[in-house]
């Protein structure tokens, strides 16, 4: 079989598997969402990267005397859903790389990133991502457990905090203005 090193050797309406990402050889970055390619935007603008650059300073003193580790994109989280056991590559079918995660259980960490749901992802929105961060993501974040979603609107200067409910879906805890999310004095409900 022939490496594939271009995303145009591929068939964008095949089912793929963690397994087979593995073998890729592309240039591009993406994002397996229940077996589907999405091809992730160009570079993220001066705006997002700024945002997660002070998210990733703040997230930095808050978690390094703490058990919780957090990790930024590009960083590949393998989600299935939480009611499954670890699966082997070929049995996974989602792979996301959020702008930012918390991992609290050393457990699900390997050597090629996170194998299940981290405790907490925030995704910056843009607006090639909206969409997929809003809805996609969303509910997907949800089915495999993720106990706390952020959304970060950068043309709003809101964060929409996301609790995950008994009933398995997301609550809305709180949203966050500029003012607000100074202080940081919400940090995470998922990490205390």
């Amino acid at each position: 079989m022939a490496a594939i090193t271009e995303l145009s050797q591929l068939d964008l309406n095949q089912t793929y598997s963690y397994a087979d990402y593995l073998t890729w050889q592309l240039q591009e970055r993406l994002e397996l969402i229940k077996g589907k390619i999405m091809v992730m935007s160009p570079a993220p603008n001066v705006g997002h990267q700024s945002i997660a650059g002070n998210l990733y300073g703040i997230f930095y003193q808050f978690f390094r005397h703490k058990n919780c580790r957090f990790f930024p994109a590009p960083f590949d989280v393998r989600l299935y859903d939480r009611k499954k056991s670890l699966l082997n590559s070929k049995d996974i079918y989602t792979v996301v790389q959020p702008d930012l995660c918390v991992v609290c259980n050393p457990d699900i960490l390997d050597k090629r990133g996170c194998n299940g749901a981290p405790d907490w992802v925030v995704e910056i929105v843009s607006r090639s991502t909206a969409k997929r961060d809003m809805h996609t993501k969303y509910a997907l974040y949800a089915e495999s457990g993720v106990q706390e979603y952020w959304i970060v609107y950068p043309n709003d200067q809101v964060i929409h905090q996301f609790i995950l409910g008994d009933n398995g879906g997301y609550q809305l805890l709180n949203m966050y203005t500029e003012n607000g999310c100074c202080h940081f004095a919400f940090i995470s409900r998922a990490c205390h």
